[in-house]
């Protein structure tokens, strides 16, 4: 796998024309190998921004570069090579097991109705390797857990083989060994990262930038250090925002009250 630069260049989004943007103009650039923490409130924009990023919504402003190509400029297929997500949403398993949803992410790169070849089995082996999933490869996908299914998403993405990968809070369905398994993982791979997280201490944790967003419009953008402020976090989530620095790595560290 090989990350690529990621830039968003004023891209916006509305369901329809007269009606009100959900994302107002919205810019970055995040270097090959970052990991973006995307956070804010709900209704903030941060689903709709990943939607763009991963093609689901068609920016009503703007382009997203991957690599320097304009992402949808390109064939499904090919935008398939560059970027993949995993969603919140459970996926219906349609009596497919384990292995079978994993090999789905070979697709982009098998020509017609070829079958999975040899790479392509490595390809999957490796990934299920990574998750843990070498003993439920065989199960049928609906009778995991939801952090199974969920880490069955991931290796689903890995074996895409893509340059940026979209995470729409990975961590949610996990128990907390698997939220670390994943926090971990995200750190080691070889990949740009844009992530959702509602925890912002995980974000200060696992990610090289973060951008906050409020009410669609960008609040901040930058290294935790520079947008995770007492200031910036109260102002956007409606709370009383307290920080302090962990030792040694000066990391930010949030503890929240309500506002009187």
């Amino acid at each position: 796998m090989n990350a690529a630069e990621l830039i968003v260049e004023d891209i916006s989004w509305r369901p329809a024309k007269r009606q009100p943007y959900l994302l107002h103009p919205t810019s970055f650039a995040l270097p090959a190998g970052h990991v973006l923490g995307i956070v804010g409130p709900n209704g903030a924009g941060k689903s709709t921004l990943l939607r763009m990023i991963y093609r689901y919504h068609t920016p009503s402003t703007g382009k997203i570069l991957v690599d320097g190509m304009d992402l949808w400029a390109l064939t499904p297929r090919a935008a398939a090579r560059k970027v993949a997500a995993v969603l919140q949403e459970q996926p219906s398993s349609f009596g497919l097991t384990v292995r079978e949803v994993v090999t789905l992410g070979r697709t982009p790169h098998r020509i017609g109705y070829a079958t999975p070849g040899t790479r392509d089995n490595d390809i999957v082996d490796a990934s299920l390797a990574r998750l843990n999933l070498e003993s439920l490869a065989d199960r049928d996908l609906s009778t995991l857990s939801g952090g199974e299914r969920q880490r069955a998403m991931v290796a689903r993405a890995l074996a895409q083989e893509p340059q940026v990968l979209v995470l729409d809070e990975p961590t949610n369905h996990l128990d907390i060994r698997h939220q670390l398994q994943i926090l971990s993982l995200i750190r080691d791979l070889d990949l740009t990262i844009v992530v959702s997280l509602h925890d912002l201490n995980m974000a200060a944790e696992v990610c090289d930038q973060i951008l906050l967003l409020e009410h669609g419009h960008t609040k901040g953008f930058g290294a935790p250090n520079e947008v995770l402020t007492e200031t910036l976090v109260s102002e956007a989530f409606r709370v009383n925002a307290q920080l302090e620095r962990l030792q040694p790595s000066n990391k930010p560290h949030l503890t929240f009250h309500l506002s009187d």
